[in-house]
Parts: structure tokens; sequence; C-alpha cells
């Protein structure tokens, strides 16, 4: 099969012929028929990630067709269409995952390939509505926005929402989720195009994460965002806390700008404030997902595709930060 390599950090990836990975007990062989980016792919090829182990097979997000099984009684996956959960071992609490808690796509092998060897616990139906395409773009930033705009958010219906930093994946379906759930939603990019294309998809205002004035008109607009979704961090957070209503809960899956710097706790607490982390999702949680994306048929935004052969140009691409929406590879 052809796989694509990291083999050293801040190395490209390299495309090469390997044995296709026999299965053991519990396992399934998936053809994939498409896969998709994550920052997660470029920081580790950077060295930007906890516990790299190379060389590897990057790639946590993947669609295709179950192929074989190790198993007589998960003979009724073979054949079916699947996206698969990247997200392994959570564990028994729903609340938190589990110290053996693992993302496909290093140190097990990922979706980079013409071939993944899973746990067949983590083949899930692809919803019906959904190229391969649109599938592979879905399970990781679709878990991750699910779990922080559901569960840890509890959004209720026609609440304000808040999303920082629209056009990277997980914003975006956190965006296009909360929309299902209320016409107040509200975001933020750095990119005047990026505005411009989450107001033509419904969003009720759309304003500039550098400018701190805009952020004290939309607070004064609103009378205050019950829900505010964030991966920035950084100087930007305390400007969040001000939009935030009394009583609202600040999710946050990220610091890509860094740490907080002299966060307002005052105003937080004297708001009543609840400020919650969250990263990726239990197993329900993805299937709730899939569930929600098929009630509402949701379809992934597809910010450009690449061969396989090209995952390299694709790197680069997710490294320029500029897409909006998911960057997918088409696997022969």
């Amino acid at each position: 099969m052809k796989a694509a390599f990291l083999e050293k950090i801040d190395t490209p990836l390299i495309v090469k012929e390997v044995e296709t990975p026999s299965l053991k007990k519990g396992e399934a062989l998936v053809r994939l028929h498409a896969a998709a980016l994550n920052h997660r792919d470029v920081w580790i090829q950077q060295g930007k990630y906890p516990k790299i182990q190379l060389p590897c097979v990057l790639g946590s997000d993947g669609a295709g067709i179950v192929e074989a099984v190790y198993d007589k009684e998960a003979q009724h996956w073979i054949g079916k269409e699947v996206v698969i959960q990247p997200g392994l071992f959570w564990g028994n609490n729903p609340k938190v995952q589990s110290q053996r808690y693992e993302i496909l796509g290093m140190p097990r092998w990922g979706t980079f390939a013409q071939y993944v060897v899973v746990p067949v616990s983590q083949l899930y139906e692809k919803p019906k509505h959904l190229t391969m395409e649109e599938a592979a773009a879905l399970p990781l930033a679709g878990l991750t926005a699910y779990r922080a705009v559901f569960s840890r958010g509890a959004l209720k219906e026609g609440e304000r929402v808040f999303i920082n930093g629209v056009g990277g994946g997980v914003a975006l379906f956190a965006f296009q989720f909360a929309l299902q759930k209320t016409t107040e939603v509200y975001v933020s990019s750095g990119s005047e195009a990026k505005r411009k294309k989450a107001l033509s998809m419904g969003a009720k205002k759309a304003i500039d994460y550098k400018d701190k004035a805009q952020f004290s008109a939309l607070a004064k607009e609103t009378k205050g965002i019950d829900l505010i979704i964030d991966s920035a961090g950084g100087e930007t957070f305390n400007y969040l806390i001000q939009l935030a209503a009394p009583a609202a809960r600040i999710v946050f899956y990220g610091i890509t700008t860094g740490p907080w710097k002299n966060v307002q706790a005052a105003y937080a607490f004297w708001k009543q404030l609840s400020i919650l982390g969250s990263t990726m999702g239990s197993p329900q949680e993805f299937q709730a997902m899939l569930n929600f994306v098929e009630q509402h048929k949701i379809k992934p935004i597809i910010a450009k595709t690449f061969p396989l052969d090209a995952i390299q140009d694709a790197m680069q691409y997710m490294a320029q930060a500029k897409q909006f929406g998911k960057i997918v590879i088409t696997i022969p």
C-alpha cells in the first residue's frame, strides 16, 4: 500500500510503498478513500507535540470501506462505508479521558495511507448524505466542536453564541452546529474574506479579533454573549471576558496565540462566569455528533483537496492557516 511517512521532525512527509498491515484480535482493516488534516499533524511535523514517536504515518481523520475484520462476530462491518473515530481508550468516565487516551496518527499509524488498521470499536457508519471527502473532514474537529458546544457549553435554544477565530476546522464546525440552535451566532476572524464567508453562512455579525474596539461595540450591542467558544487564548481572552454576559460560559480548547495574559479575574468572578476547558470527546459524543450532523444534514466545508502524492503540499498549506474549512486528502 501507499502511505505517507514522517521519518524525522522538520522533514517533509514521504509517500512510499509498504506492506498492508495485518490484523489482530478486535481489529478491522479499512480501505481509505479520503483523509483530512488537522493542526495536530503540522505540530507533530514541527516537533511541537508531546511524546513524538517516529517514523509514523500521520493522519487522524479518515473515511473508507471496511475490507476485512479479524473476528467472526464483526463480519457485518465488511463492505460498509465508515468514518473512523480517532480517539482511542477514552475510558469509562464520560467527563474526562483516561490516562491511556491517544489519538490516531501517532504513535499508532494513521490515515495518510491507502489502508489503516483500527479497533472495530472505532468504526462508525458514514452519514449517508456525505461524500467520502466530506465524511473524512468530520471526525476530530467535529467531535471537538460538539463536546465544546453541547457537552461543555450546554448550548440552549436561542442563546447568543460567539465563535472566536472562525475558519479553522473546530471553530467552523462549532459555528455550523450552533446555527442549528440559534440565529444569534457571532464570529470573529482576522481575515475579511473569512468574515464575509461566515456572514453568507448565517452569522449575525463578524468582527475583527485584532480590534479591541469591535469587541467592546459587540458587547454593548448584544448586552453580552451567553456562550463563547475559543481556541486562541493570549491577549484576546480578556476581550472575551468583557464580552461575556453574566453567568455566561467560555469554553476553550486551545491557546494557539499563547497563554492567557494578565487575566481580568475580577470581571470573571463578578460576572459568575464558567470558564471550561475541553478537548476531543467520548465515543458516545462521537455517535451523538454523527446523529446531529445527519439529522440537520450538515455538510463539512472543504477548503481544498490534495491527492495523497501531494501530502507535503497539503501540510504546507495547513501550516499557513489561511484556509476556511478542512483540508482533505483524496486517496487512490
